[in-house]
């Protein structure tokens, strides 16, 4: 684990580490969620790099007899 320090403008620098990690680009979005004390950085995709990100999904759905 790496520590950061929060600058004056409270600013931080993501590890090189996490950057590459993650794919982390310049001007890419982050968003910022806090959980249980802490601070979680969760990268935006784009929608096209989600396609297929769940792989195959079974979509039957067993029915009720009188649904068809």
């Amino acid at each position: 684990m790496t520590a950061v320090t929060v600058s004056e403008k409270y600013q931080i620098v993501v590890p090189r580490e996490a950057r590459t990690a993650l794919g982390i680009r310049p001007g890419q979005s982050l968003r910022v969620l806090v959980f249980e004390g802490r601070v979680e950085l969760i990268p935006e995709r784009d929608i096209r790099e989600m396609r297929g990100f769940l792989g195959p999904l079974d979509t039957t759905v067993p029915r009720d007899g009188d649904r068809t």
